[in-house]
């Protein structure tokens, strides 16, 4: 069957502002909760290791403390997957979306309230240990159910393109995240900032966050959602959820993971680590750091849609493979620009390395929603990706923190990267190239094997 016979056979597509709504609802929210993620992200290079760890002596030990903290968050993303997944399938994709904007906003606010260790001793760091997992376990379920409820009623041609958007709100979220500290940390002394300023960003969740809410309460579900939804409520043998995806799909599950893989560990060693490197080897100033990082996150906020451009026109696989390769090649050039200690050169390294992270972002949504049927997708997606921030994000500045402090050296870090892009590459060389592809097919191929009767998209 051709790609245009397949479209032809699915469900319409919310066209012009309809589509519009959707695709503004899933950023609305995205952006909120990935300000609220990258805040910690930022503050815990910039304040977190002075202020809720008692001091070594070096500065790294603090920092090192702090991102242990920080990959809390990614050991609860999965569980957080696994639990709103199995919601996101039952229940839909909109209802999951409201509660998880709700526990992020909450635990985020409370952050901006935690006493530090001259206070608290080692109950402030243990708190914040605990409001971190809290975020994160609602992250985890946030990114599966936000690309899905713009993949679900994108047309077939042009899904890479309108999935892409609610990718472009993270570096929105980083942006506004970094841009309230940079404000921040250039109004107030060093010693304010420390001490309050830091605090102004966590508070400021709990106004976008009702903004967020109020928007995802005025989309809909997708048409091929309720059919599945409809057909699982009439043949109660039919499965959905972790359980089912894990037993059915393992292969999708394991080829999100590969995908995944090198796209995380490079995302946070552009925007956190190089932070790390360039604050404590080359002694650069927090100003001029957020300032670079502001205009990084400008750019890839820019570049994502158009990546998803590409990724309708050359397909899912070309693009996702040149990201993966040249992605390899960022630390190699990156870290010695750093070096010059150029604020231009700083900026463009950075900003290279954004955009070379984007030719594997842009694309997610659309290559992981096709690797799963409708009745499991919610589940399928958020586990192969959340699963894979345990070992890639949430580690990646911890070990290069790590190899830093150990070697004084920046090679360590370019070879994990290497190597982690290699086995991303591999993942992408093992997939079907789906650009083009129907949902429903994807449906109907699940029914097929399971033998069920196809739902009908109303």
């Amino acid at each position: 069957m051709s790609v245009n016979q397949r479209s032809a056979s699915a469900a319409p597509a919310p066209k012009g502002s309809g589509l519009k709504k959707i695709v503004a609802a899933s950023m609305v929210g995205t952006v909120v909760e990935w300000y609220e993620f990258f805040l910690y992200a930022t503050a815990a290079t910039l304040v977190f290791g002075k202020y809720f760890f008692p001091p070594t002596g070096n500065e790294l030990d603090g920092i090192i403390q702090a991102f242990l903290t920080y990959a809390v968050g990614f050991v609860a993303r999965p569980l957080g997957g696994i639990v709103f997944g199995q919601i996101g399938d039952r229940l839909g994709r909109k209802p999951t979306l409201q509660l998880t904007i709700v526990i992020i906003g909450v635990s985020t606010f409370l952050m901006g309230c935690l006493p530090g260790f001259a206070d608290l001793g080692y109950l402030a760091p243990a708190l914040l240990v605990l409001l971190r997992f809290i975020q994160g376990f609602a992250l985890g379920g946030e990114w599966g159910g936000a690309v899905l409820l713009v993949a679900e009623q994108s047309p077939n041609e042009s899904r890479g393109f309108w999935s892409s958007w609610p990718q472009a709100a993270v570096p929105v979220g980083n942006l506004l995240a970094t841009l309230v500290l940079f404000i921040m940390s250039n109004v107030l002394s060093s010693a304010e900032f420390l001490a309050w300023g830091w605090r102004v960003a966590f508070w400021l969740s709990a106004v976008i966050v009702f903004v967020g809410y109020y928007i995802r309460t005025h989309v809909s579900e997708s048409p091929i959602f309720l059919a599945a939804k409809a057909q699982m409520e009439k043949e109660q043998a039919i499965s959905y959820g972790v359980r089912e995806v894990i037993r059915k799909y393992p292969k999708g599950i394991l080829q999100s993971m590969g995908l995944r893989f090198a796209e995380n560990i490079m995302y946070y060693l552009v925007v956190s680590f190089s932070i790390v490197y360039l604050k404590t080897v080359d002694k650069y100033d927090t100003s001029s750091l957020l300032l670079a990082l502001l205009i990084a996150h400008l750019v890839h906020f820019l570049i994502i849609p158009q990546f998803g451009r590409l990724v309708d026109s050359w397909g899912r696989k070309p693009v996702y493979l040149v990201g993966a390769i040249t992605g390899a090649s960022w630390p190699f050039f990156a870290f010695p620009m750093f070096d010059t200690r150029n604020p231009v050169v700083i900026v463009l390294a950075v900003t290279i390395g954004l955009c070379l992270h984007g030719l594997m972002y842009a694309g997610q949504p659309a290559l992981m929603a096709e690797l799963f049927p409708t009745r499991m997708r919610y589940a399928g997606v958020s586990l192969g990706s959340q699963v894979t921030s345990i070992f890639a994000g949430s580690l990646a500045p911890l070990l290069a923190t790590q190899w830093l402090k150990d070697t004084g050296s920046w090679l360590p870090t370019a070879i994990y990267l290497l190597v982690a892009c290699a086995i991303t590459a591999v993942a992408v060389l093992t997939l079907k190239e789906t650009k083009g592809i129907a949902l429903e097919e994807v449906d109907r191929a699940d029914a097929e094997r399971e033998g069920l009767a196809v739902a009908a998209a109303r």
